[in-house]
């Protein structure tokens, strides 16, 4: 299975989807962790404050009681300022994919770590937005300048599969901050994914009877389940790696509706096993 693994990713069948988790072991020069779960999200979020019980449930809850209190730019600078205000060092995982270049990755992470795999070519961007006025679409296109060593927004119509696609569905931290990170971004975004106006309509070809592999993604919370959901429509099957003993039955029920195979396993022996 594990051969076949390699070779999907190699050959684009396979599609890395990559969530938070994958951050575990990372920390920033200055001694901070860079969040991997809904807890840490939130104290990161809240200047290291534990909430309470029902919004230390999902960060998205936390953030929409901030932003309540705070305002959205006090949401938008904490976010931007966890994944900028110190370097750190790839997680395994990018450094992983950074050998194989898959040319379709998605990536939950709101920080520039997979963008820095391809910043030697060209490439194409995607990023989710939300709560915005003019048009339906909650997705924004870019394209990669090798010379400029820049991003230029460019037309939907012109993504194509000629270069590598990075779909960043939750926003970035560059070139434009963008975040979905509160309830209320959430409900706007996978109100519009419904209604097929969160991907860009070459994804929704393209991705048909792919297979994902999953990492570092969480199940547990109904929020990430229905990105993925939405994200990945039209699936043939794929692979959820977690070290987790016992899956809730949420957990269950998603990746046997989905016909995702389970591999009880941390990242790093993986990411080892597959090299």
């Amino acid at each position: 299975m594990k051969n076949d693994i390699a070779l999907e990713l190699k050959n684009g069948t396979l599609i890395p989807f990559i969530g938070m988790g994958v951050f575990k072991d990372t920390q920033t020069e200055n001694g901070s962790q860079i969040p991997y779960d809904n807890d840490s999200m939130i104290l990161a979020l809240n200047n290291g404050r534990a909430m309470s019980a029902r919004l230390m449930y999902e960060y998205s809850r936390a953030a929409m009681s901030l932003e309540q209190r705070k305002g959205r730019p006090y949401i938008e600078q904490m976010t931007n300022h966890i994944f900028t205000s110190s370097s750190y060092a790839l997680p395994k995982v990018y450094e992983w994919l950074k050998a194989i270049k898959p040319r379709y990755v998605i990536d939950l992470n709101m920080d520039d770590s997979l963008l820095k795999l391809y910043a030697e070519e060209e490439h194409f961007l995607i990023t989710g937005v939300s709560r915005i006025m003019g048009g339906y679409d909650r997705f924004i296109v870019y394209l990669f300048d090798t010379t400029k060593k820049e991003y230029t927004r460019v037309e939907k119509r012109l993504l194509s599969s000629t270069l590598p696609i990075l779909f960043k569905p939750l926003g970035c931290v560059v070139p434009e901050r963008n975040f979905i990170v509160s309830d209320a971004d959430f409900v706007d975004w996978l109100t519009e994914a419904m209604g097929g106006y969160a991907i860009a309509p070459f994804l929704k070809t393209y991705r048909n009877d792919k297979k994902y592999l999953f990492l570092g993604v969480d199940f547990d919370r109904d929020t990430f389940r229905m990105v993925a959901n939405e994200i990945t429509l039209g699936l043939q099957s794929g692979y959820f790696v977690s070290e987790k003993e016992n899956l809730t039955k949420k957990e269950e029920k998603f990746i046997s509706s989905h016909k995702i195979e389970r591999i009880q396993e941390d990242l790093d022996s993986f990411i080892q096993s597959v090299q």
